[in-house]
C-alpha cells in the first residue's frame, strides 16, 4: 500500500509536455482515487532560446535540467519527459522507474502545398530542429534546402502557416497526442527517417531515494517499450550520443528477441553508417552495445572523429 496522499509533476509548460503531464496525472488519478496529483509549470532554458539551434546550445537536456532541480529541491516529486529528449547519463541521484506504452515512433511531413517530401521542387526550403533529420533528409534529397526550425510544436507549425518554409518534419506522436494528426501528409517510414532513441515514448524520472514514488510509477510502464528504448538509449550511450551526433536507434521486440537499427551520419547526410543487432530481451543493454560496435566498425568512427567537438 502506497502511503503517499499528494504528489507533484513538474512539467514545462507547452502544449504537448503539458498534455504528457496531465495525462500521467489522469492515469494516477484513476488507479489511485485518494492521491491529489498536481502539476507545476516551469519554463525551461531550452524554451527561452529560440534563435539558435539546440546541438550549439547543450542540446536537449536544457529541457530537462530545470526540471531535475525542482525534483531535487522538493518542490516537485517526479516529471514526465519525451524520451528522446533524457540524456543518456542521469544525474546521480535520479532514476527512470518507468517509461510508458510507445506512441507511433516515426517522423512526419506535413506542409499546406505538398503532398509529400518527393512532391517538393528543388530548392523547397524543409525545417527541421534534428541534425539526425536533417542528415537523412540531404542523403534523400539533396536538392532541398534544409533549414533549422526551432520552439514548441504549435510555433513550428505556425511558422509554415506563415509560409516560411514549404514543409516541415515533426514526430507523429507530438502531433497524434495533440490532435493535429490531420495535419500529417506523409509518415516517413522507419527506413526512409530511422527515428531518434526513445522517439514517441514517455519516459518519467524521479530521485533513487525516494522508493515510495518509484514504485508508484513503475505501474505505469510497458515493457516492450522499455526494453526497446533500453536499447536504443545504449546505442547512443556508447557512442556519445547528444544533439551534436547525428543518430538514429530504432528497436521492435520479435519474440523472446530485441531487433534494433541505428544510423550515425554526418550533418551533410554524405556520409552515413548503418548497421543492426539482435540479441535477446533479458539484456536490452547489451543489444544496444552491439549494435553500437556494428555501426564503429562500418565507419561511424569516421564520422564522429569528424564531427566538432
Amino acid at each position: 500500500m502506497n502511503a503517499l496522499q499528494r504528489i507533484v509533476i513538474a512539467s514545462r509548460e507547452s502544449r504537448l509536455a503539458l498534455w504528457q503531464a496531465e495525462h500521467v496525472r489522469d492515469l494516477l488519478a484513476s488507479r489511485h482515487p485518494g492521491l491529489t496529483v498536481e502539476i507545476l509549470g516551469m519554463t525551461t532554458r531550452g524554451d527561452r532560446i529560440l534563435d539558435v539551434t539546440l546541438s550549439k546550445v547543450g542540446g536537449k537536456g536544457l529541457f530537462v535540467k530545470e526540471l531535475e532541480t525542482a525534483i531535487a529541491e522538493g518542490r516537485a516529486d517526479f516529471a514526465v519527459h519525451s524520451a528522446k529528449d533524457v540524456p543518456m547519463e542521469l544525474p546521480e541521484g535520479f532514476v527512470l522507474p518507468a517509461i510508458m506504452a510507445r506512441e507511433d515512433p516515426c517522423d512526419a511531413f506535413v506542409s499546406a502545398r505538398y503532398a509529400s517530401l518527393a512532391d517538393l521542387p528543388a530548392g523547397a526550403v524543409v525545417g527541421t530542429s534534428s541534425l539526425r533529420r536533417e542528415a537523412q533528409l540531404r542523403e534523400r534529397f539533396p536538392r532541398l534546402s534544409i533549414q533549422p526550425l526551432r520552439g514548441n510544436l504549435d510555433t513550428r507549425l505556425a511558422k509554415l502557416d506563415r509560409g516560411e518554409y514549404a514543409g516541415i518534419v515533426l514526430a507523429v506522436a507530438g502531433l497524434r497526442r495533440l490532435g493535429l494528426g490531420d495535419r500529417i501528409r506523409e509518415i516517413l517510414s522507419t527506413e526512409a527517417s530511422l527515428p531518434a532513441a526513445g522517439q514517441g515514448a514517455l519516459a518519467i524520472e524521479c530521485r533513487a531515494d525516494r522508493p515510495e514514488v518509484a514504485a508508484l510509477l513503475a505501474a505505469l510502464g510497458d515493457a516492450d517499450t522499455s526494453d526497446c528504448v533500453r536499447a536504443e538509449r545504449a546505442v547512443s550511450k556508447a557512442l556519445g550520443g547528444s544533439c551534436q551526433l547525428p543518430l538514429g536507434a530504432h528497436a521492435v521486440v520479435e519474440g523472446g528477441e530485441i531487433f534494433v537499427r541505428g544510423l550515425v551520419a554526418s550533418p551533410d547526410g554524405r556520409r552515413i553508417a548503418r548497421a543492426e543487432a539482435r540479441g535477446a530481451r533479458t539484456d536490452p543493454e547489451a543489444v544496444g552495445r552491439a549494435l553500437a560496435d556494428a555501426l564503429l566498425g562500418r565507419g561511424a568512427a569516421e564520422i564522429l572523429a569528424s564531427l566538432p567537438q
